[in-house]
């Protein structure tokens, strides 16, 4: 009975059929129609997980977020990234994101023979007149579900990104001025930021000669206004000119204080010299920290 049950009615699961059997006036626990139920040999197919690892170096995606100015007008951002590196291909900005404003974007974004065979995207109005482009392009257009942002989750990673690492900490102006900014950001974004699912390696992977040459690194000037300090290679040998006192651009006063901060060792300063052997006044300690 139970097995009949089940052939005749496929969607129907053990509660079901217990259910039924207890209205025909069988007594059965639900443990052993779930026991004597046929399992349907299903098909093996992979994950989505699977499907996204194998198919990321043909997926792009495209998403747009707003960002409010000064002047408190609605500047609109399209981003339009690639799912293998987390490389973000093209970046605009405008007031007013048309259909006759987006269409042009993807040919921009892909000038040459790097077409994608696929691009995720949502049903915005604006992305209206890209569908005609991406299949003149060969592109299929896959669209997320309504309401569903998780499903291009990596375009909304890499926005959540931009906003938290740079858009939150400065003053939009103008479209000019974002552009700048988005400019700066994504030159740090991919020469300089490490990704989890890239191993730690940014999206424009050093080459393995440059991972083995000896460097000491130095933080310079950090871009943005000092949002980020981005880590550059400095070579060995000026590192040491510059606690020598030798490296043209320091002058012979801040030389001699990088000597000094050189020569300080923690704790007492009690008879402490510095590198010309010359004992340290009391206060020229914190002038040298200075």
């Amino acid at each position: 009975m139970i097995r009949t049950m089940a052939d005749a009615n496929p969607l129907w699961g053990a509660p079901r059929i217990h259910g039924e059997l207890l209205k025909l006036g069988l007594e059965v626990s639900q443990a052993t129609v779930g026991k004597y139920m046929p399992r349907h040999q299903r098909p093996p197919s992979q994950t989505w997980r699977t499907f996204l690892t194998n198919h990321a170096g043909q997926i792009m995606a495209a998403d747009f977020f707003v960002v409010p100015t000064a002047t408190y007008r609605l500047l609109f951002v399209l981003v339009i990234l690639a799912h293998h590196r987390r490389r973000v291909v093209h970046v605009a900005v405008t007031a007013h994101p048309t259909a006759a404003w987006t269409a042009p974007q993807l040919r921009e974004a892909f000038p040459g023979d790097e077409v994608p065979p696929y691009l995720i995207r949502d049903r915005d109005h604006a992305f209206a007149g890209m569908g005609p482009t991406a299949t003149g392009m060969g592109i299929q257009e896959i669209l997320t579900a309504p309401h569903s942002p998780w499903q291009n989750a990596y375009a909304e990673r890499v926005i959540g990104s931009i906003r938290r690492e740079c858009l939150d900490h400065v003053i939009v102006v103008n479209e000019i001025g974002l552009s700048r900014i988005l400019t700066r950001y994504l030159a740090y974004y991919h020469q300089s930021r490490t990704h989890l699912s890239l191993a730690k390696d940014s999206p424009h992977s050093l080459c393995s000669a440059e991972r083995t040459r000896t460097h000491v690194f130095a933080v310079t000037r950090p871009p943005l206004n000092d949002i980020h300090g981005a880590v550059q290679p400095e070579s060995a040998s000026r590192r040491l000119d510059i606690v020598r006192g030798r490296d043209d651009r320091l002058t012979p006063a801040s030389s001699a204080r990088v000597r000094d901060r050189e020569c300080l060792v923690p704790g007492s300063h009690a008879g402490a010299r510095d590198c010309s052997g010359s004992p340290i006044r009391e206060g020229s300690i914190g002038d040298v920290a200075r």
